[in-house]
């Protein structure tokens, strides 16, 4: 086989850090990051202590995940349409507007209702938002290398920002309230905006959009006819949305494994600190093994999770979430290259219809298992769900394109002898 761009010698965190613009919105988007999280746990305590029920907290982190469904499918076609310097921009002072309403909702102790209904308008202003920051890497990593690296390092960033912000986010609930929790979110959008507003460069979109409603609707139809009749991308998205029950489960269940206990905030870290451990591992590797590894990976990562049928101790059931967050880690080739093997002027659409499947599965995922946790048992709840999980995989896994998959990779990361330019693969 030739010898490709996956095969040779990986550039390091160090040096994708060092590109221009990418710095400081790699710790915009970081500190962002880190206060929605802590937004989150906040108000799911804030449903449990209220209710005492565990398909109402799972429902609550659902409702964090279904509305940017709606948001990344209506608004993906703006990012194409528009630089990804306003849609970020805008997004970010919209969602600091929603956290300040959620803050005096909770300050008020209004009904859940409210709660959730503006949870669900913060998040789906932010669906736009999640495909503009990524595709964004695009521009400022022309590399592919540097891109797969980058991606790489962005989830290394939010796993990290995860468990730091859930983990403080149960100490703030505890030692000082829930407002203090939604403060810090806003400011932290607060502060993107300004980030964004000074240092991300304005850039032209890649093809001059067409005008009118119709043409906007006929945008998102044929997103979804390219992304569903495409053999590779379809089979990733697939498998991001089968595995998504394993992954959501810990998660979901953690605060009623925990009970009265003050663990609830660490075992929902548990995972993603293991997911960034696997972050870091597999990023070390070339791109072609990485990409080799991502079904392997998927197989193996529900099993850990099976151990819970055994109701084993909670500090038992953390390392077991670390070992399964640890496997988590074959999303970043599987975004990777899901991202360069798309068409330039399709990025936004594709990519945002993608992430709305993905971010859907999660937070069916997450209802799901809560309302197993809630007939049997949260032990039971995690470990059924990854039965369920594992199955799905293996049966995607039975007709799984092992030759495309590796020619998309030696597509994608093919550049010119100066390694800027990523093609799309077909």
């Amino acid at each position: 086989m030739a010898t490709n761009r996956g095969d040779s010698a990986q550039p390091g965190f160090g040096e994708v850090l060092r590109q221009p613009h990418y710095l400081p919105v790699f710790l915009a988007t970081a500190l962002s990051l880190w206060g929605d999280y802590v937004a989150r746990i906040t108000l799911a305590a804030v449903v449990f202590e209220r209710t005492r029920s565990p398909l109402a907290t799972a429902t609550t982190l659902a409702v964090s995940l279904v509305p940017s469904v709606f948001g990344r499918s209506l608004f993906g076609p703006l990012v194409d349409r528009f630089a990804y310097k306003w849609v970020l921009l805008w997004s970010q002072v919209l969602r600091a507007l929603c956290v300040g309403l959620l803050l005096v909702l909770v300050v008020t102790v209004a009904p859940l209702w409210t709660l959730l209904g503006t949870l669900l308008v913060l998040e789906m202003i932010g669906g736009a938002s999640a495909a503009a920051s990524l595709l964004l890497q695009l521009d400022l990593l022309p590399d592919p290398r540097l891109y797969g690296k980058g991606v790489g390092l962005s989830a290394l960033s939010e796993q990290v920002n995860q468990a730091v912000g859930l983990a403080v986010g149960g100490g703030l609930v505890a030692l000082v309230g829930a407002e203090a929790g939604l403060v810090f979110d806003a400011v932290t959008f607060v502060v993107a905006a300004v980030v964004v507003l000074t240092v991300v460069p304005l850039r032209p979109v890649a093809r001059e959009a067409t005008r009118g409603l119709g043409n906007y609707l006929r945008d998102i139809g044929s997103a979804a006819r390219d992304l569903t009749r495409h053999p590779l991308l379809a089979r990733f998205v697939a498998l991001s949305a089968v595995a998504s029950l394993g992954i959501a489960a810990p998660e979901a269940l953690a605060i009623p494994l925990a009970g009265s206990s003050p663990w609830g905030g660490v075992l929902m870290a548990a995972p993603i600190a293991g997911a960034a451990v696997g972050i870091l591992l597999i990023s070390a590797r070339p791109v072609v093994w990485q990409n080799r590894s991502i079904l392997p990976a998927a197989l193996a990562m529900p099993l850990p999770l099976l151990v819970l049928v055994l109701r084993p101790p909670l500090v038992v059931v953390g390392v077991v979430f670390v070992v399964s967050g640890m496997l988590q880690a074959f999303m970043v080739p599987l975004q990777a290259t899901f991202a360069l093997a798309i068409e330039p002027a399709l990025r936004g659409r594709i990519f945002s219809l993608a992430g709305s499947v993905a971010v859907a599965s999660a937070g069916l995922s997450y209802l799901l298992a809560g309302w197993i946790g809630t007939r049997t048992n949260p032990y039971t709840g995690v470990s059924v769900s990854a039965a369920i999980c594992l199955v799905a995989i293996v049966l995607l896994a039975l007709s799984w394109p092992h030759r495309q998959v590796q020619a998309a990779v030696d597509s994608a990361y093919a550049s010119t002898d100066g390694g800027t330019t990523a093609r799309p693969a077909a």
